[in-house]
Parts: structure tokens; sequence; C-alpha cells
């Protein structure tokens, strides 16, 4: 696919890392290292092995790694729904995965059962992926999604809350396997239990 004078895969991402994380302390959440790699290198690094030649938008503030497009919406820190208006701005892609910064377990195997979940929705019609945990909760930051369908929902939507936007798209609900059941990393206790269970090389992370 070739937009603006580049050639797309059919899949970028858009990363949320600017939150105040106050469950953390107000530490700078994505740049909190796990094996040595900050959080959010681990995320975009997951995207990059399943896609390497993604768009990867970073909504936060700007890093040195990992290499990426930053933006900030408009206030810095305005909620996750102002956020990814900003960032889908810049996707070209027909699909964008939307993902938390957070994610230390995240593998490109992951991005790839979302993908797949996409393609096989009823009839065609789906417009998203999510995971669920073992509670049946959706994970509304661990998406992949038809960019056309999220843009015409936020044209449509003047909220703040992420599951009233993105819950009438009906998405693909997929079981997370494969994986610890805490997923992301909320509060300093769950970063240390990060850390603890991480293994170089599972899941196939890079």
């Amino acid at each position: 696919m070739r937009h603006a004078g580049r050639v797309t895969e059919n899949l970028d991402a858009v990363v949320l890392a600017g939150g105040a994380a106050t469950r953390m302390g107000g530490a700078d959440k994505p740049g909190l290292t796990v094996a040595g790699r900050t959080l959010l290198e681990h995320v975009v690094g997951a995207v990059r092995a399943h896609a390497p030649h993604a768009d990867v938008v970073v909504v936060g503030p700007e890093r040195d790694s990992p290499r990426a497009r930053y933006v900030r919406e408009d206030p810095p820190g305005a909620g996750p729904v102002p956020a990814l208006r900003t960032g889908l701005a810049l996707v070209r892609a027909e699909r964008v995965a939307l993902l938390a910064a957070d994610l230390p377990h995240l593998a490109p195997s992951h991005l790839a059962d979302l993908r797949a979940a996409l393609r096989g929705g009823a009839a065609g019609e789906a417009h998203g992926a999510v995971f669920v945990d073992a509670t049946g909760r959706e994970q509304w930051l661990t998406g992949v999604w038809d960019t056309a369908a999220l843009r015409a929902a936020l044209d449509d939507y003047t909220g703040r809350s992420l599951h009233r936007l993105l819950g009438p798209l009906d998405p693909a609900r997929v079981p997370l396997t494969g994986a610890p059941e805490e997923f992301d990393v909320d509060t300093p206790e769950a970063l240390d239990r990060a850390r603890a269970a991480w293994t170089p090389g599972d899941s196939g992370r890079s």
C-alpha cells in the first residue's frame, strides 16, 4: 500500500505514553525498566518485530529511545481519548494497534493473534479485536482496529471513556493466553513481579 509517497504496511501503531501514572506514585512509567529495557521499548519492540515497517506513533514526551514518531495531545495529560485522537491523525495503514506503554510481556505473537481475530470476525464485519483477561474484562489498550472505523467512531464521540468509545464497535474478544495473568504494570508491586517473572527470549519477545 502506497500513501503520501511512501509504502506502508497494513498495520501502524499508536502507543499511549503520557498518563499521570498515579498508581505508580507519579513516576515516569514508560521509562521504567524490565530486563534492561524500558517498558516503552518493550512495547515498540514487539510492534516492530511483528511489523518491521509499521509507523509507530507514541503519544507522550519525546525520548531518545525507542525510535518512533512522538506527539502530544493538547493539553498534555488530557486523557486516553484525546491522546488517541492525536495519535490516530498520523496513522495511514488500514489497521492500527492501540497499545498502552506498560506492557512488558507484549510479544509479536500477541499482535498476530489480534490481527487474526480481526480478519476472522463474523462475516468479516468485526471492526477490531481486543484481549480479555481471565475475568472477561476487555483490555482496551491492547487491541487492533480497523483504522477507518476507529476514526469514524472518534468523529462522533465527545466523551472521555475508551469503553464507551470502543465498546460499540463490537470488537472480537480474544482470550489472553501464554502470558502472565498480570499483563500490564500499574503499581510498584506489579513492576517488581514483572521483573521477577521475566525470562529472556520468552514468548518470542524481541
